[in-house]
């Protein structure tokens, strides 16, 4: 009886030690399930509807992003792509509400820099980089010109191909009428390498960059 009340403890233990091994794991799939959907609807929204769809839809996954990242605040690529759906919303506004929402990215991609220094590979650098770039300045707004340049150097120098970087520095480069260099990296734009989880986003953006070739 004693040795049958040992074995039995013993896969007591055993399943509880299984349990709290595999209670970690299903929290990480369920959240990183939800990003996933949360991505790929990102993508459809920006890439595929009409204005005012879009306008809803991004609507939409900002209070789902915004749910997201108060289940997981300590994640931060859950924070990187709430701050993305936010600045896509701020795209499709205007006045105050755009003002707001680019404010609430900046301010979430910045902590999700300080939880992860490469910001997703350099996404959140080149978030960064384009709210500063399009937002107002002091006083109305945060928009910084040299904050904005050194957010699309960072994230160049993490990934040197990216379309989305070279892109949006580009159209940077040629609003401070550096047209010689805006031409360099929209050509990088253009032939730069689309991410597999950003397929539909990065040619959209391509296209976009070998329209600035021609016009540069």
């Amino acid at each position: 009886m004693k040795h049958y009340r040992s074995l039995h403890q013993c896969v007591l233990a055993g399943s509880l030690s299984v349990g709290l091994v595999l209670a970690p794991l299903s929290v990480a799939m369920a959240y990183e399930n939800a990003l996933f959907s949360l991505k790929n609807r990102w993508e459809h929204s920006t890439t595929q509807l009409a204005e005012t769809q879009r306008r809803e839809a991004l609507k939409s996954l900002t209070d789902e992003a915004k749910l997201l990242a108060e289940q997981h605040p300590d994640e931060a690529d859950v924070l990187i792509w709430q701050g993305i759906v936010l600045a896509s919303y701020a795209r499709e506004q205007s006045g105050l509400g755009a003002l707001g929402s680019a404010g609430d990215a900046r301010d979430v991609l910045e902590r999700a820099l300080e939880l992860d220094p490469e910001g997703g590979n350099g996404s959140a650098y080149v978030t960064l980089g384009a709210l500063y770039d399009r937002a107002p300045g002091w006083p109305l707004g945060f928009g910084n010109d040299e904050t904005a340049e050194s957010m699309f150097q960072r994230a160049l120098e993490i990934r040197p191909d990216g379309i989305d970087a070279n892109y949006y520095y580009a159209t940077y480069l040629e609003e401070a009428g550096e047209r010689q260099a805006a031409r360099r990296h929209a050509e990088r734009a253009a032939n730069g390498n689309a991410r597999d989880s950003r397929q539909a986003s990065d040619e959209a953006l391509r296209q976009q960059a070998q329209t600035l070739q021609r016009r540069l």
